[in-house]
């Protein structure tokens, strides 16, 4: 069988969703994700940058498609699609086609349901059979020559989700009295002292070599833990039930109240809760 798998989203949607692609390898397997988190995806025959396919068209005029698309789709046994879902004139232009189309919404709407479970129940309903409720991406540990370090990405796709960077230069200050600390940031975030990486498959590589990392609720805190990195999170206003990281080594430390501002968290409180997984 040969199986497209499309699956948009940041890099949390991703890799919160690789056991449940995972379940759907067939024979032949292509994946269609965003651009950055082609890296990310291990398992598959081929992995192609969504905005590349111009998929976009069949919505807006699929006369103007580029010619290869509709051959390309028309070639798969079966198509998973977690794009489009919510969109019922692309739904009903890829039925008219006749193309073997089954489309699962992209984000839990179950609030009492971890996304990697409401992810993977969406595939069971296939006949998948998922190996691990646990994200994983293989890779081979980069680390610094300085060791051990721990890594400290102080930012997130959302401004509400971002502790204080002035109380994790705090944390910082009294965690280098015992270890080395390393910043990280993507390609837009401002902080100039910090790593960056243009390959995430790469930063992975990087990030299980540390010794920890700390972070809010982001996509570079699910690949520390998918690479097996112990982990420290902290959530305040979204639901770590839903959205934390998995993985054996993962700690969250949370607001006292479900939804609470970020500020509500203090650099004492993170601190000893760091410590606590260090001195393990």
């Amino acid at each position: 069988m040969r199986r497209l798998l499309i699956r948009p989203g940041g890099i949390g949607d991703c890799i919160l969703s690789l056991p449940a692609l995972e379940a759907l390898r067939a024979d032949y397997t292509e994946v269609w994700v965003a651009r950055p988190n082609i890296p990310l995806i291990r398992f598959a025959d081929r992995v192609v940058a969504l905005s590349d396919t111009g998929i976009d068209w069949l919505e807006i005029d699929p006369h103007r498609a580029p010619p290869s698309l509709l051959p390309t789709l028309a070639s798969f046994d079966s198509i998973v699609s977690w794009y489009g879902a919510n969109r019922a004139e692309f739904r009903q232009v890829v039925y008219a086609l006749g193309l073997p189309f089954v489309f699962f919404a992209p984000l839990p709407t179950d609030a009492r349901c971890h996304a990697t479970e409401f992810y993977l129940h969406q595939v069971e309903s296939l006949g998948a059979q998922p190996r691990s409720a646990v994200p994983r991406i293989p890779c081979i540990p980069q680390p610094d020559p300085d060791q051990p370090y721990i890594v400290i990405h102080p930012f997130s796709g959302s401004p509400k989700k971002n502790w204080p960077l002035a109380r994790y230069r705090d944390l910082a200050e009294r965690l280098r009295k015992r270890w080395i600390v390393q910043w990280v940031a993507g390609p837009e975030e401002p902080l100039p002292e910090a790593r960056r990486f243009e390959d995430l498959y790469e930063l992975g590589c990087w990030l299980a070599g540390a010794r920890l990392f700390i972070g809010n609720d982001s996509g570079i805190a699910h690949l520390a833990a998918a690479v097996g990195t112990p982990t420290v999170v902290l959530f305040g206003p979204t639901d770590p039930a839903v959205w934390a990281p998995r993985g054996d080594h993962v700690h969250i430390v949370r607001t006292s109240q479900p939804g609470m501002p970020m500020e509500a968290l203090e650099v004492d409180e993170v601190f000893d809760a760091v410590v606590k997984v260090l001195d393990r």
